[in-house]
């Protein structure tokens, strides 16, 4: 009778374990979908020639994200964002023709692992060196007179350029900052009475700079994050001030020289012999730069260059 009992218990326990099991989460079930999935991805890959083309094609356009760096002469350089097809959202563009075509290709970017806010303080001369753009850094303390000529000019040649403000200055002419900012071009800081920087403690670097900040904030309701020291005099305090309120500092690679009136031939051929991937040009609001300004911007196009605030520079798209 004992063992009668054990073998009912047995059976129904047996009928229990039956009832509850799910068979759609059994290993066998979970087998059976992956080998499923793999042979439609197998299907696609090695049934579908195309598939496997844009696979292999794929690796020409396939670049490594470059981290932002600095560089032992050009310090703080910022990154490049890397390029990764998506072959199935290209696939689904060209399976239709059943062909091929780059022009379809769906190429993303990749953004690096450090940026520029990553890096240790240190002033920024340039973008990355392969990059086919160009910023146009307009530094403001005087020359009024010559700004609204200016912003036509690049009104009309469809560039935005960087205005570097004094603080001082911007108080003064609060018209015209605004009309700067309305035009979408950049505004960063060029410190409050263009000091000498590199002769200041830290705490008058700090109030130069945050002094310029609110001056411009109060006008056109934005924070400059650049800040470009005035005659390019710097020190490691005066980064790490800068760098302290949140900001970079901000030099140059190609300079006008517009401050000493040159002739606008003798101008365009200094920035044309010195122009390059990612360089920042320097000028002011002067009677050259008024006057060549349009040939300037046509020239540096017409090398490949495209034109761009400082902060489309500085970014790592592509």
């Amino acid at each position: 009778m004992n063992r009668y009992n054990k073998l009912i218990h047995l059976f129904v326990f047996i009928i229990l374990i039956f009832l509850t099991f799910n068979f759609d989460h059994t290993p066998l079930t979970f087998k059976h979908n992956q080998t499923t999935f793999i042979s439609v991805h197998n299907e696609k890959t090695n049934k579908d020639p195309l598939y496997s083309e844009i696979i292999e094609k794929s690796k020409e356009y396939n670049e490594t994200p470059q981290d932002a760096y600095i560089d032992r002469v050009w310090k703080k350089t910022p990154g490049r964002n890397g390029l990764k097809v998506n072959i199935d959202k290209s696939y689904e563009k060209m399976k239709k023709n059943k062909v091929f075509n780059e022009s379809q290709l769906v190429v993303e970017q990749i953004v690096p692992q450090l940026s520029l806010e990553d890096l240790d303080p240190s002033p920024i001369f340039r973008g990355h060196p392969e990059k086919n753009m160009v910023a146009l850094m307009i530094n403001v303390s005087w020359g009024e007179e010559y700004i609204p000529e200016i912003l036509n000019i690049l009104n009309e040649k469809k560039v935005k350029a960087t205005f570097f403000i004094e603080g001082r200055w911007a108080k003064e002419n609060t018209n015209l900052v605004k009309m700067i900012d309305e035009q979408g071009h950049a505004i960063g800081n060029h410190a409050y009475n263009h000091p000498d920087m590199a002769r200041l403690s830290y705490e008058e670097n700090s109030n130069q700079i945050t002094q310029t900040n609110n001056v411009i904030e109060a006008i056109i309701g934005k924070t400059p994050k650049w800040f470009a020291p005035p005659s390019g005099s710097y020190t490691n305090e005066v980064v790490e001030a800068a760098h302290h309120l949140k900001m970079e500092t901000i030099l140059w690679t190609v300079d006008t020289i517009d401050w000493r009136n040159p002739s606008v031939s003798v101008m365009i051929n200094r920035v044309m012999s010195n122009i390059h991937p990612g360089a920042m040009v320097l000028m002011h609001p002067t009677s050259p730069v008024v006057n060549g300004l349009d040939q300037m911007i046509t020239e540096i196009k017409g090398l490949g260059y495209q034109l761009h605030t400082v902060d489309t520079l500085l970014s790592s798209d592509r």
